[in-house]
Order: C-alpha cells, then structure tokens, then sequence
C-alpha cells in the first residue's frame, strides 16, 4: 500500500511515519507532503491508498483537499491526524467523508486502531 502523510510541520511528518512504522506499518511505501496544494498534486499523479492529513495548513487546509478530491473523482481512504478533536470536527470530517479522525497526541495502539480496517 501507498500512505501518505500530510503536514506542514516537517517534525510532525517524521512523527506520524515514525508512529506508523511503531503500528507495524512500517513495510508500506510511505510518502509525504508538506500542505494541502502540495499533496493534491503528489496525489493527482501517484494515488495513494491512504492519505493521513493535518486539518489546518496553509495554502490548502485538510478539509478542502478533501472536498477537491472528492469533486475530482479521486478516492483514497482519507482520515484526520489533528490536535483539534472536539465532537463538531469529527462531525464535520464524517460530512466530509473522512474515514477516520486521530487526535493527537497519539500511540501506535491508537494508529492501529483506527488503521488496521484501511491497511492490508
């Protein structure tokens, strides 16, 4: 599988793909991206299984990434990686049609918890 993580902050990047590969995850093809335009591009051309992004970024927050890929046609399985988990966000990510919404701080319990549906 291709996963990619997007992120504007570079540390919490290595952060969530040091946590994945502690889920046990560690053998898929990883990628990133560092804002929401940035990965609307990268996904455009590789198709990623799963995309793992940040809600608030510049450029191109989570949510409108997943509202253009949604208008484009293109499917991924989709979640949240946020610091921001208050019950409206996670009513607005099922509206969006996020797969599933992982407040930070994180543990690899918690990746595979909310992953191991989306990864074989």
């Amino acid at each position: 599988m291709n996963i990619m993580v997007v992120d504007d902050s570079l540390a919490m990047r290595l952060i969530v793909m040091k946590t994945l590969r502690e889920a046990g995850y560690g053998g898929h093809d990883i990628t990133q991206a560092a804002d929401g335009a940035k990965a609307l591009e990268a996904i455009r051309q590789e198709q990623p299984d799963l995309v793992l992004c940040d809600w608030n970024m510049p450029n191109m927050t989570g949510p409108e990434l997943l509202e253009t890929l949604k208008d484009e046609g293109i499917k991924p399985k989709f979640g949240f990686v946020t610091t921001e988990a208050s019950e409206e966000m996670r009513e607005r990510a099922a509206e969006l049609g996020a797969n599933f919404l992982i407040a930070k701080p994180f543990t690899p319990e918690s990746f595979q918890d909310k992953l191991s549906p989306y990864i074989n």
